[in-house]
């Protein structure tokens, strides 16, 4: 299951995540499920309110440059999934 806290300060994430504005800069094309039996996989993301309940932690970075993972947020479940190569792959949904 992925599910994401987003984290306050960046050394207590598991990745430094950056939110691109196109598909085609992403990493990893993910999309936020309103459930949380609904999240799977590296690409179906429940956020959760506490840090106990997740499986991955993230910070949201401001540049670029600072990201482990970029990602593009997609509506439909069917386009969620990785585009890249990336050292993540397999680890956020464990």
């Amino acid at each position: 299951m992925a599910k994401i806290f987003v984290v306050e300060r960046e050394s207590q994430a598991t990745a430094n995540v950056f939110q691109v504005d196109r598909e085609s800069q992403a990493d990893l094309l993910f999309h936020e499920v309103e459930r949380e039996s609904q999240a799977k996989g590296d690409a179906l993301w429940f956020f959760v309110e506490r840090e106990s309940q997740a499986d991955f932690k993230i910070f949201w970075v401001e540049r670029e440059s600072q990201a482990d993972i970029k990602v593009f947020k997609v509506e439909r479940e069917s386009q969620a999934g990785w585009k890249k190569s990336n050292s993540f792959k397999s680890r956020i949904g464990k």
